[in-house]
């Protein structure tokens, strides 16, 4: 079996206007859906980061992949690999997310982008021996994965939404309410970074009020506040943070989350750290341990280099007595398949994945058979070869144009606040 074109489709799908400390998201997100189309006739998939960059990435690559035997991937991973080392010797400020938005980051395009090429193939190896994709990688761990409530600040009311405006504790419980009530999520994730700390901690503690104990809490301000801040915010939530719940990315860099954490703990506050901006490749890994700065990895297997790195992730966390979740972006079920098999065959990671998929709408979904079922918070593995998933070519088709019409064609959250919000806003860090 050899891969006789490699076939990319640029989309838009609606996206509503979400906060974080980035700025505002855009009224569409760009994803690309890549089809891997081979000799014996099985075409495999995948959905990864939308607009000129991703997929000047993808096309950069189609001549290694066109003629390719999919199971032979080592050799793109190595070349890639080592293009990814040469670029970043001659990068100012070396490798962060810091201040870039996910799917915008230089750094990382090659580890993007093969990890949009290694998910498609490994669709086409689960097609062509009838396994699901999470069996062909070594099995899987557990038959279904939890996800979290991602809860979200938000401006106004879209056409069609229907959680409303979202800028304050209450109507952020309610928000929660209605997400578990149609999805069944047991973990809960609010997005910070958006307002002053103390509604900040308000909305936390309402959440707490509202849903007990028995549902773990997580806020994410994506390094929004100072290390000051970021000690008060864990001194005054530590009861709240520490039941399964966890700290996400309060300040920037792992030296500043170091602080933090040992600031607390000499208050005998063990509350947790997490990280998917400062933690963002495996070299990271070892020096967050050593300064105890984070104590659980958000993985994503879309820029982790793909689902068997996402495995190894696992394994090395495990060997170093760290935690494990799945970071999430705006996507649609391609994306949720393919995170739903990587998490299922990692076994250590034990934290509900995020996931944006709430917020996507089922007039944009291309999976065949429309959007993807959750039952108590989870998705289970389907009992179908591959992803399990196919493509509604006319949902495609569909986002295609769109994408074709709108003048977006990359990611800037800053923009989007200075057009709709604040005229002078910019991304400041830390911001309180």
């Amino acid at each position: 079996m050899l891969i006789t074109d490699l076939v990319l489709h640029p989309i838009a799908i609606s996206d509503p206007p979400l906060r974080s400390s980035y700025g505002r998201h855009a009224p569409f997100a760009l994803r690309t859906i890549v089809e891997l189309k081979t000799d014996s006739g099985l075409t495999g998939i995948s959905e990864t980061y939308g607009g000129d960059g991703p997929l000047a990435g993808l096309e950069a690559v189609r001549h290694r992949v066109t003629g390719m035997d999919p199971f032979q991937l080592a050799r793109l991973y190595r070349d890639l690999t080592a293009e990814a080392a040469h670029e970043m010797d001659s990068a100012p400020g070396g490798r962060t997310q810091t201040y870039l938005v996910p799917g915008e980051n230089p750094l990382d395009r090659h580890a993007r982008t093969f990890a949009a090429i290694e998910i498609a193939c490994l669709d086409l190896i689960g097609r062509a021996v009838g396994k699901p994709v999470c069996d062909v990688i070594g099995g899987r761990v557990r038959d279904e994965v939890s996800f979290s409530a991602y809860l979200f600040y938000k401006h106004g009311v879209p056409a069609g939404d229907e959680y409303g405006e979202v800028l304050d504790a209450r109507s952020c419980v309610r928000e929660c309410k209605q997400m578990i009530a149609k999805y069944g999520f047991r973990e809960i994730k609010l997005k910070g970074g958006v307002l002053e700390p103390d509604i900040e901690i308000a909305t936390i503690r309402a959440l707490r009020e509202e849903f007990g104990r028995s549902y773990p809490l997580r806020i994410d301000p994506n390094c929004a506040w100072s290390v000051e801040t970021s000690v008060r915010v864990g001194r005054e939530l530590q009861e709240e943070l520490s039941d399964g719940g966890y700290l996400e990315d309060p300040c920037a860099t792992l030296e500043g989350m170091a602080e933090v954490r040992h600031r607390l703990l000499t208050e005998n506050n063990h509350m947790p750290q997490a990280s998917n901006v400062a933690v963002t490749c495996f070299a990271d890994v070892p020096k967050a341990k050593s300064l105890d700065a984070v104590q659980i990895v958000l993985s994503d297997p879309h820029y982790w280099g793909g689902m068997r790195n996402v495995q190894q992730l696992s394994h090395l966390t495990g060997v170093l007595g760290m935690g494990l979740s799945m970071h999430s972006n705006s996507h649609l079920g391609v994306s949720l398949m393919a995170m739903t098999h990587a998490a299922a065959a990692c076994p250590n990671l034990t934290y509900a994945c995020d996931t944006h998929y709430p917020w996507q709408t089922a007039e944009d979904e291309v999976a065949a058979g429309g959007r993807i079922a959750f039952v108590n918070g989870s998705v289970r593995i389907p009992d179908k070869p591959g992803l399990g998933v196919d493509l509604d070519y006319d949902q495609l088709a569909r986002g295609r144009e769109r994408y074709s019409k709108i003048p977006y064609r990359k990611r800037d959250d800053e923009a989007e606040m200075r057009k709709h919000v604040d005229p002078d806003w910019r991304r400041v860090l830390p911001r309180w």
